[in-house]
């Protein structure tokens, strides 16, 4: 849809990829297949390589104050899981990185889940402080054209969609990078993969605080584990939770669930409230389940198709590399200019 609204620009995120530890004999073979996969989703071209990236980020880092990438809930969060002090300077500054993904191609908006919209705010806000530090009057007389540097981006996030929640844990993201495998779908899942994952979900569920009436069933359990679950506990979910809603504060992964059946499905909201409203997990998770497979199929055997065919791909990046080379050089070229650097 993106695609047919406005002039895109799809790249893969590979110097995002090593700011945590990495397998270096996996990168160049995972750029390839997440290019693939862009592809095999109907994106009619993708980036990667445009060496722009680097070159303006170090720029922008020139004026990008510290306190700023401090307060980035992300790095907090990342960095303790990974150690701590013993985490590369990468984890930090990857906003600046991103600040540049965007500001070299003079975006107008840039399509953001909910958990990205800080990183976003800071590349606007590093737009405006490099804008007036170095640009309007101060580039003229340094033989630019004046005003603006970049483009201040908006975000664009989906109505639907914009944060997509584990499968473990309705109040977590669902993240590639999750321990387990079980929290997320991914788009080359095997049905009988799908099958399990949604129909046998892993529960990790601290039962008193979530279900406060245990306690009252006299139920000593705190972990349920994937197709252990004890019969008390099972016939206490299915009468509790038999209606499925959305929007329910006490619900997440309810929530959660009935929103990928409208994404996958491509119904709104009420559509789904209306069609899901009396039915209970038994019901809904086998329709889900087939929604998913139906969904993913297609792209699957676009995906393979692509794989092999290393030369299509081959071209498809560097076609797209050099489209979006073009558009970044310029607005390199007037970065330098604007910041007093000689004539490149």
């Amino acid at each position: 849809m993106l695609q047919n609204s406005y002039e895109t620009l799809f790249f893969i995120v590979d110097l995002h990829a090593i700011t945590l530890p990495y397998d270096t004999q996996q990168l160049s073979k995972a750029t390839r297949e997440t290019a693939a996969i862009y592809l095999a989703c109907g994106i009619d071209n993708s980036k990667s390589h445009v060496r722009a990236h680097v070159e303006l980020m170090w720029l922008l880092s020139s004026a990008t104050p510290i306190g700023w990438l401090n307060k980035m809930i992300q790095f907090k969060e990342k960095s303790h899981k990974a150690g701590g002090e013993n985490v590369g300077v990468a984890l930090l500054t990857y906003p600046v990185l991103m600040a540049s993904d965007i500001l070299l191609y003079q975006s107008d908006f840039v399509p953001v889940g909910e958990d990205q919209k800080q990183h976003l705010e800071l590349t606007r806000e590093l737009a405006e402080r490099v804008n007036y530090l170095y640009g309007g009057r101060k580039w003229k007389k340094l033989g630019g054209r004046g005003g603006a540097i970049f483009k201040v981006p908006e975000p664009l996030i989906p109505p639907a969609g914009a944060r997509v929640m584990s499968l473990t844990d309705g109040l977590s993201k669902m993240s590639k990078s999750a321990p387990s495998d079980q929290s997320r779908i991914n788009l080359l899942d095997p049905k009988d993969r799908i099958e399990d994952d949604i129909r046998f979900p892993e529960y990790n569920l601290t039962l008193t605080c979530r279900l406060p009436l245990i306690n009252i069933l006299k139920i000593d359990v705190i972990h349920v584990y994937k197709r252990k679950l004890v019969s008390d506990v099972v016939s206490f979910l299915s009468l509790t939770f038999a209606i499925l809603e959305f929007d329910n504060l006490e619900r997440p992964e309810c929530n959660n669930l009935l929103s990928i059946y409208q994404l996958i499905s491509g119904k709104t909201k009420g559509e789904v409230a209306e069609e899901c409203q009396n039915m209970n997990w038994g019901t809904f998770k086998p329709l889900l389940t087939d929604a998913l497979i139906e969904h993913l199929h297609p792209i699957q055997v676009r995906y393979e198709e692509i794989m092999s065919d290393s030369a299509y791909l081959d071209k498809v990046l560097a076609d797209g590399a050099a489209k979006a080379a073009d558009i970044a050089d310029a607005t390199l070229n007037n970065v330098y200019q604007a910041m007093g650097f000689l004539r490149r």
